[in-house]
């Protein structure tokens, strides 16, 4: 028994390969998370200006009265007690995110600078969410059956107009389109993400209003998005089409749709998965034209008054949101890729 409970003993646990390397990860995002919570703590305080002073100021001018000694102490701790010693304000600061309490907006005092985010956070979901799946889908779908077909006059088509298209810049696709069906045409609002007499709800009018409102900066999004992911895909494709198994799959008499569905596109689509999930992480970031050509009252559109306004509490807050998604989506690409593609998890 002694004999045998030895090498038992001297056996050491062993993580798989693929859970040592997402643990590996997950630690580097944890590092980076920390790190960028630390920077979005430094950085609005090496700014000029003083946040309880701004908010001092805009009340004492909507009052007309100096305010109390003790009342600036009070409004000077809402906003971070920017006197004190600053290791204890980053000790506060981080006591306030453990609890998601990200200050009080200046311009919109005294709201909550989270209930700013819940507010606009839906908006921007709906709009960029929404549009980069339909992008995805799109440019990845067509972007194999021109790389299936590769030098077909589909082909000859479609790529070198997805390549102009994508060499355009949105903005300028956004105004254009603005001037065109919203200004000339009269088919769509200039701005706004919804009719103002409206009330919020999910009543037929409003959802309809949305749709309406929504309908131009979604399909700019779509037009000028879809380019990539079709070049990326058509490309990838056009690369596995030559390789052994999509030859082999062939020669077995299988039919075109199916190997270029289970053999050459689902191999082909592994990058472009990739990009897709790194793309969700950028949906609170990537908003920022859109919302601010059409007034959409987006995350983008908050970021784009506060900045104007020299809102830090909110500038903050936003930073950290799109900071957070980012870090969020990059873990998830890691962790979905490395179940995909066995190379991953071998090498790592």
């Amino acid at each position: 028994m002694a004999a045998s409970a030895a090498p038992a003993a001297g056996r050491r646990l062993r993580i798989p390969r693929r859970w040592g390397f997402l643990l590996r990860r997950l630690g580097f995002y944890l590092a980076a998370t920390w790190s960028a919570i630390t920077l979005n703590f430094f950085l609005p305080r090496m700014m000029p200006g003083d946040p309880s002073a701004a908010i001092v100021e805009k009340l004492q001018a909507v009052s007309g009265q100096q305010m109390s000694p003790s009342a600036m102490e009070s409004v000077q701790k809402v906003f971070g007690n920017p006197h004190a010693n600053i290791f204890r304000q980053y000790v506060d600061y981080l006591v306030q995110l453990a609890h998601f309490d990200l200050g009080i907006s200046i311009s919109n005092y005294p709201t909550p600078v989270t209930s700013l985010l819940r507010q606009g956070l839906p908006w921007t979901m709906l709009l960029v969410g929404v549009t980069t799946v339909i992008a995805f889908v799109l440019g990845t779908g067509i972007g194999a059956m021109a790389g299936w077909k590769a030098g077909s006059r589909f082909d000859a088509i479609v790529s070198p107009l997805t390549t102009f298209v994508s060499a355009v810049p949105y903005f300028w696709m956004a105004l254009v389109g603005l001037w065109f069906f919203a200004f000339q045409l009269d088919w769509f609002p200039l701005s706004g993400g919804y009719d103002a007499d409206l009330s919020i709800g999910f009543s037929p009018s409003f959802v309809l209003s949305v749709l309406h409102y929504g309908a131009l900066p979604a399909a700019t999004i779509v037009f000028s998005a879809f380019g990539g992911w079709l070049l990326g895909m058509r490309n990838m494709t056009v690369t596995t089409v030559r390789e052994d198994y999509v030859l082999l799959a062939q020669a077995k008499g299988l039919s075109g749709r199916r190997v270029m569905l289970r053999y050459a596109a689902r191999n082909a689509v592994l990058p472009n998965f990739t990009g897709f999930t790194l793309a969700l992480g950028h949906v609170v970031g990537g908003a920022l034209l859109t919302e601010v050509v059409f007034n959409y009252p987006g995350i983008g559109y908050l970021l784009y008054t506060s900045l104007q306004q020299r809102d830090y509490p909110v500038m903050q807050g936003v930073f950290f949101l799109i900071t957070l998604t980012v870090l969020l989506a990059n873990l998830l690409a890691d962790s979905v890729y490395v179940l995909l593609d066995p190379r991953i998890r071998e090498g790592g």
